[in-house]
């Protein structure tokens, strides 16, 4: 039995382990996080590809998420200006994560094991551990993140590059919601638009996983502009200290989150606004861009967000990675290991390339500085609330 490493236990590298393992191989995941990875405060749209990968790995799509009819806009006064008939289905990162690990054998799960290095010789491939332990396999799959350690070994080159803007995020309980906030947006894909921002939100699971009207959550994203100095101040906790790769969310400044939500009430919509305000755990993540010009070394291979990362508004990121887990053993399967990946490396790295430059437009007239006159024409383009809610969060042409 072929054996497989895969580094980082979160979406993606579940979604690949879960897959080898029903095509019959032998595969041992490690974490680097030593404890269970906390439930992350994110939404997450589905997509068909996504499905199938659920389907394939032995899990119903009705244990997914919550169902939403439509997409509405209201404007800053609170009033609908659009909707737009769009079913889909709408989930949490908890609650697919718990799917995937429940789904893996929990032996095969390691914790605590921070990747050092990879040495691959002619018939296999070696993970090195700072613990220094050293583990054999015929296959090493980089599944760690936009931080990835393996991508930093074999692509050093590719590094995540800031596109200009944050994205606040968080989730309140439905049974916090007011009616009329409940009533307006809750049961809907719901968007905002002021000047050069948007703010978008859509119902997911409660805590553990409640499906039962009452306790589901809302799930929201509110992009904004923001220079390099203005994420820095962001970044900067109450101490003083500057977090460059990501502030812990019980970290960021008092005084910035009152501020957000001063914000919130000055410039968004009141049901929007009321869902900032009552959002217990606030906290903003940069938004980056992220490509690789191959994603295949010899036995080695990178997958999701190692090998590539867009701006969240295609909403393809773990139906992403899904596709390439798919892609993935599906290659190996039918090609063996270093042709199979060569194969894998060329479709997905097409594929993320132009996922990558769809969420470029998507999100262009966000951006703190537009530097081209490309990047003008597209921010114009996806100014209007139709062009929002017609291509936010919908699979491109080419992905489907």
């Amino acid at each position: 039995m072929k054996k497989a490493i895969v580094i980082g236990g979160s979406l993606g590298g579940l979604l690949a382990a879960n897959l080898l393992q029903k095509a019959g191989w032998d595969v041992h995941v490690y974490e680097r996080v030593a404890d269970e990875l906390a439930e992350r405060g994110a939404g997450i749209v589905t997509h068909p590809e996504l499905f199938a990968a659920f389907e394939r790995i032995g899990i119903s799509s009705e244990q997914i998420g919550v169902d939403v009819p439509a997409r509405v806009t209201i404007d800053q006064a609170g009033e609908r200006i659009c909707c737009r008939p769009h079913p889909q289905t709408l989930t949490a990162w908890g609650r697919l994560y718990v799917l995937l690990k429940n789904a893996f054998p929990a032996e095969r799960y390691t914790s605590g094991k921070q990747l050092a290095q990879v040495v691959q010789t002619p018939h296999a491939v070696n993970a090195r551990f700072n613990d220094g332990t050293v583990v054999q396999a015929d296959l090493l799959i980089g599944a760690d993140g936009i931080r990835s350690t393996v991508r930093a070994q074999f692509a050093p080159e590719a590094r995540p590059q800031y596109a200009g803007y944050v994205a606040w995020r968080g989730l309140v309980e439905e049974k916090d919601l007011s009616a009329r906030t409940h009533r307006d947006i809750f049961s809907y894909f719901g968007f905002c638009l002021p000047l050069r921002e948007q703010i978008l939100g859509y119902p997911v699971a409660g805590a553990h996983n409640a499906m039962e009207p009452g306790m589901r959550r809302y799930n929201f994203v509110w992009y904004r502009p923001a220079d390099e100095d203005e994420l820095r101040r962001l970044s900067t906790d109450d101490s003083g200290k500057v977090h460059e790769n990501g502030i812990p969310p019980p970290l960021i400044s008092k005084r910035v989150l009152d501020e957000i939500r001063r914000t919130a009430a000055d410039i968004l919509s009141p049901q929007f606004a009321e869902i900032v305000e009552k959002t217990p755990q606030l906290f903003f993540q940069p938004i980056f861009d992220l490509e690789s010009s191959r994603i295949a070394f010899g036995r080695v291979a990178l997958l999701g967000d190692a090998a590539f990362v867009a701006r969240p508004h295609c909403g393809m990121g773990v139906t992403k990675a899904a596709g390439d887990a798919m892609a993935l053993v599906d290659a190996i399967s039918r090609h063996g290991i270093e042709e199979g990946l060569l194969q894998y490396s060329d479709a997905r790295v097409d594929f993320g390339r132009r996922i990558v430059a769809h969420a470029r437009h998507l999100g262009a007239y966000m951006q703190a500085q537009l530097r081209t006159d490309h990047e003008r024409e597209m921010a114009e383009r996806y100014r209007t609330p139709e062009a929002v809610m017609q291509e936010t969060a919908v699979p491109p042409a080419f992905a489907s």
